[in-house]
């Protein structure tokens, strides 16, 4: 059985709300925008882009990076630099074709970024094509499940004051969830009562936890951090730039909450001096770039340091978030997996089979491969 096609598919979905809340007036795609304090280019669409590898038999794995900006360059790359090396090989051959797609430009530098994203997309795709091809679900192709259902927390809450955040956070109590993380990063005293007022209003039992998209010092972070361990709050994430290791070292050692870490990490090198520092208490790395395979050798390696993992999922419509659910279910260290209401609805408007979320848990796919179908037609109605 070999690979005979590889098809990356840039896609834009027009959207309403977006994780952070608020999107200005878009012009044509794409439509990019900053939103301060945060520094990160953001879409007013859904970005994203999938790949679909096939066998000459007609069998199909779907894949897909997270791309919220850019999907264009993440399928450029798949198309003349990854395309190439997978027609003709064996889909059975996992590890062999991820160090084969990482190799192609490691010695040019390109061990990250958008390359990463690409070849994170085509490990998906490969996954989901062995899972089918052996008519296995894809967490017992990595050792099965260490859990029926992964638990979740409800990330954003996109609304503008704390009374709203917080009436929005009661519905969702009412239908079963009790984890909540905030956007922060408006300044120390803002961040803290912001997670006051959830506090307050949610009680004791909540998980809470903060993400602060790299806006703080270190000074700043710790005297946030004193104040995030008082309300009990599950992991602070983000704090500080994200290259500065140390600075999270020095952050980890001084407060008590857990920092987490890891959206913009793609490999368990990049992922090992955090470790190997001390820098985080939760890795957060993303399936959408680091793929399945990637993901659950990070979360073997943390597991040797007795670190967590809480996977990141923002913008990654279905194939990500079931890739997510399956990494999630068979790594045993797993703390929490993301989940975003608005991007799951939009998800499983792609999808012929929807995934389903209640309760606080994913469910997780049972029939072979990822267990999801992409409805390529409704995809490409879907499309900006």
């Amino acid at each position: 059985m070999r690979v005979t096609t590889v098809e990356a598919i840039p896609v834009r979905i027009k959207r309403d709300e977006a994780y952070l809340g608020g999107i200005p007036a878009a012009a044509d795609p794409p439509a990019y925008f900053t939103r301060p304090p945060y520094r990160a280019l953001y879409s007013a669409y859904f970005e994203t882009a999938f790949v679909k590898i096939a066998t000459a038999d007609g069998v199909i794995g779907w894949g897909e990076a997270l791309a919220p900006v850019a999907p264009e360059v993440v399928c450029a790359i798949i198309d003349q630099l990854l395309t190439p090396v997978l027609l003709g090989r064996d889909p059975l051959d996992g590890n062999a074709l991820w160090n084969l797609m990482y190799d192609l430009m490691r010695e040019r530098g390109y061990y990250g970024g958008f390359m990463l994203d690409a070849i994170s997309a085509c490990d998906i795709a490969l996954w989901d094509l062995r899972g089918k091809l052996l008519g296995q679900p894809v967490y017992k192709l990595l050792g099965g499940a260490y859990r029926e259902r992964v638990p979740c927390y409800v990330s954003g809450l996109p609304r503008p004051s704390a009374e709203q955040r917080v009436k929005l956070a009661l519905e969702y109590v009412e239908g079963g969830f009790n984890a909540f993380k905030l956007a922060a990063g408006h300044g120390v005293r803002a961040d803290r009562d912001s997670v006051q007022a959830l506090r307050d209003s949610l009680g004791p039992g909540a998980t809470l936890l903060l993400d602060a998209h790299w806006v703080y010092s270190l000074d700043e972070a710790v005297q946030l951090g004193h104040a995030l361990t008082d309300l009990d709050v599950g992991f602070f994430e983000a704090p500080i730039n994200p290259e500065d290791v140390e600075s999270h070292a020095q952050l980890a050692a001084a407060v008590a909450v857990p920092i987490a870490h890891g959206e913009t990490e793609r490999s368990r090198y990049q992922f090992r001096p955090w470790l190997v520092q001390k820098a985080a208490d939760i890795l957060q790395p993303d399936v959408g770039r680091a793929g399945i395979s990637e993901l659950v050798k990070i979360a073997a390696m943390a597991e040797a340091f007795n670190v967590k993992m809480a996977p990141h999922l923002s913008v990654g419509l279905g194939v990500c978030i079931a890739a997510s659910i399956h990494a999630a279910a068979a790594i045993p260290n797993l703390y929490l997996l993301e989940y975003q209401p608005p991007v799951f609805e939009i998800a499983n408007l792609l999808l012929k089979t929807p995934l389903t979320c209640e309760e606080g848990h994913y469910a997780v796919p049972r029939s072979a491969g990822l267990g999801v179908e992409l409805d390529e037609d409704g995809l490409r109605r879907l499309q900006a």
